[in-house]
């Protein structure tokens, strides 16, 4: 029978439990996966589960304990059989007798694997011990926002037991680990009857027989810590002190947002280029429009899963919502000593906390930063880091406006806040990470996104590691091209290169999805084969629209991005082997090719001191997956070269002196070779024809 709760989500389905039978470990995942699917209980990597089964040692034959448990690096929401570990319990539980001591703590990580069962685990995470050193079938190790803020809270203990009496353990602060493990164990030899136990700053322990009552408990506990602090927000009455700015309405928050997130992207990205997040949801506003947002924001977050994402403090700018942002000389005036101060004092962070074999710094710039009256914004190495960021900072403000409620919010000293951050196991955990691919930390916008040609270069690029930003007059055709990628990996949107407003419409909410943008290119484009008596004024206009005064309209507006962020970046024209050789029936088409590609030369010449690099990709005969083939250009085509349409692709491969089939992939393969590997150069023509000497540019 359904539960309801108020505070989280009960996702429990009888039926397809029942399907999973009494594999208990398929129960543990599908726990798992719907306790992570309700980011109010855990967020993305946050927490971890377990469950212990009995099995089959394959040396002895005998029946053994073995722990399922999630491991290193995993999310409990997409977790499976893939991302755990299987440990004998009772080996686990025999390193008791070696564990030497917090000094211990790191050598211990590596005993995990002498316990190892499952041969294909995944590595045990630093967690392990405090599932393995208590008995229950099933535990979930949750961070919810009203848990945390409990244990955060300045007499967490007080309050613990004031919610639930006798019910919960409560354990003080300690860095996840052994040690943790053991404080648990005794936690419960002392209190036999609990049913979980909160840890403080931390986060919640919880158990039950089977998956179902261990997933109740949990559900139970956070609900019950959830109603006692809304009463105490409803008794207090004022959150986070007041209000003291007051937002402005949306649309020109969303304006503003646009206006400086690449300025401030470019500050972020002195040591590391970084991809952005923007939210402006009403637990943000409310909190970086109070009272209490200059006490509070300093003091940094509590969870250690929070600010290893967060960093320990955010930066808050303090423009005024009612600033002109549309000089950036003068904004980045009021910008660069703020980042310069937040710099400086991440450094002293750094030295007044290191220890002997601490890792080198990392890069100092924020990862959060508040403008009152707008929002938040998050920088990260690639689009999902920056919004988990920014997803554990709206947790950890949720944390504050808990724990002020219940008494005081309480963060870490920064000695632990460190000692964790630059944790040497945490540095292990970084080195592993596999090498970024080459475009890695890019935002490459795509005009014609939805066509043959600029979905095939939208698909290479992203898979060269880049975020892609498509636009298309069809939004059917983005609908469709949007099915191929993750929602942290493209975005969309509707517009008309002929249209001026379009264009920065679009481009605005590129910056918002990414932050801004690297790499622009022009692939909108279309064709019209006539000859001189039969084209008309139309026609002519038409070309000279989309395909030249697009791409004017398109690199103008671009430029004052990319000089806003101070990275550098690419302007690619796909222009056409027709505006090099001259050939019947193509005057509008031909000329408005060859206005693209000596634009683009000018525009070479022009932006190259802002490390803005400007080439053409020349393709010729791309018939298969071309949207520009499918309409009247290929029978005008075909009539030119008195063939049928069906024997157009033929033709064309053979007139090449490769003699090859061109298709919108081996384009997109042109455009990375500019943008990706041929970092230094600008002003160049790719010919992505398989050979016409007479389009031979040199």
């Amino acid at each position: 029978m359904e539960k309801t709760f108020k505070h989280v989500a009960y996702l429990w389905d009888d039926k397809k439990a029942d399907e999973l039978g009494e594999d208990q470990v398929a129960l543990f995942l599908y726990r798992s996966n719907i306790l992570g699917a309700d980011l109010r209980i855990t967020n993305y990597g946050g927490g971890n589960t377990s469950c212990k089964t009995i099995e089959k040692d394959p040396l002895t034959n005998e029946e053994v304990e073995v722990m399922w448990v999630k491991g290193s690096g995993g999310d409990i929401g997409t977790l499976d059989r893939s991302g755990i570990a299987g440990l004998y319990t009772e080996r686990l539980r025999n390193l008791k007798n070696v564990y030497g001591g917090l000094d211990d703590e790191d050598r211990m990580v590596g005993l995990f694997n002498h316990c190892i069962y499952d041969l294909d685990s995944k590595a045990p995470s630093i967690d392990t011990p405090l599932h393995g050193l208590l008995p229950f079938k099933h535990i979930d190790h949750l961070h919810p926002d009203a848990l945390i803020a409990v244990a955060a809270a300045e007499d967490s203990e007080k309050v613990t037991k004031e919610i639930w009496g006798d019910k919960m353990g409560w354990v003080p602060w300690q860095r996840p680990g052994f040690e943790l493990g053991l404080m648990l164990e005794k936690c419960l030899e002392e209190n036999p009857g609990i049913r979980g136990i909160v840890l403080g700053s931390h986060g919640l322990f919880t158990w039950g027989d089977t998956s179902y009552e261990c997933y109740m408990n949990s559900l139970d506990v956070i609900e019950t810590a959830s109603e006692y602090i809304e009463k105490k927000v409803k008794e207090q009455g004022e959150v986070f002190g007041g209000q003291k700015v007051q937002s402005l309405p949306e649309d020109q928050r969303k304006e503003k947002a646009a206006e400086l997130m690449p300025l401030l992207r470019g500050l972020a990205s002195s040591e590391n280029r970084m991809i952005g997040h923007f939210t402006d949801s009403d637990v943000v506003l409310e909190f970086a429009n109070s009272n209490d947002l200059s006490r509070l924001a300093p003091m940094g977050t509590s969870c250690p899963d929070h600010f290893l994402r967060t960093k320990i403090q955010p930066l808050v700018l303090s423009l005024g919502t009612n600033e002109a942002l549309s000089n950036p000389e003068e904004v980045l005036k009021k910008l660069e000593p703020a980042f310069e101060q937040y710099r400086n004092e991440y450094k002293e962070y750094y030295e007044n906390h290191k220890r002997d074999n601490s890792p080198a710094m990392r890069d100092p710039n924020p990862v959060i930063i508040l403008f009152p009256g707008v929002g938040m914004f998050s920088f990260a190495k690639n689009k999902q880091t920056a919004r988990v960021a920014s997803e554990f900072y709206i947790n950890a403000i949720n944390v504050m406006r808990g724990a002020e409620a219940i008494s005081s919010y309480t963060s870490l000293p920064r000695q632990e806040a460190f000692d964790i951050e630059y944790w040497l196991l945490e540095e292990a955990k970084l080195q592993r990470m596999p090498k970024e691919k080459p475009l890695s930390r890019k935002v490459a916008f795509i005009t014609g996104g939805g066509g043959g040609i600029g979905k095939a270069i939208a698909d290479k690029l992203a898979a060269e590691g880049a975020n892609v930003f498509l636009t298309d007059l069809s939004q059917d055709r983005l609908d469709e091209a949007m099915e191929s990628y993750g929602k942290d990996t493209a975005a969309t949107a509707i517009c008309d290169v002929t249209d001026a407003q379009s264009i920065q419409k679009a481009y605005k909410k590129s910056i918002l999805a990414f932050g801004g943008v690297d790499i622009i290119i022009h692939s909108a484009g279309l064709a019209i084969s006539k000859s001189l008596e039969d084209t008309t004024e139309k026609d002519w206009d038409l070309l000279q629209n989309v395909l030249v005064k697009g791409q004017f309209e398109l690199a103008q507006k671009g430029m004052a991005i990319l000089k806003k962020q101070d990275l550098g970046g690419d302007f690619i024209s796909i222009a056409s082997k027709n505006g090099l050789v001259s050939g019947p029936n193509n005057v509008g088409y031909g000329t408005a090719k060859a206005a693209q590609q000596h634009m683009s030369r000018l525009l070479a010449a022009e932006l190259g001191g802002d490390k803005i690099r400007v080439n053409i990709v020349n393709p010729d005969g791309v018939i298969v997956g071309s949207k520009i083939w499918e309409g009247d250009w290929a029978e005008g085509r075909a009539k030119a070269h008195g063939i049928s349409v069906d024997e157009l692709p033929k033709h064309y491969a053979k007139r090449n002196l490769l003699q090859e089939i061109i298709l919108p992939e081996d384009i997109a393969n042109g455009v990375f070779a500019c943008v990706g590997l041929l970092t230094k150069s600008t002003g160049n023509t790719i010919n992505v024809d398989g050979g016409m000497a007479n389009a031979f540019v040199r």
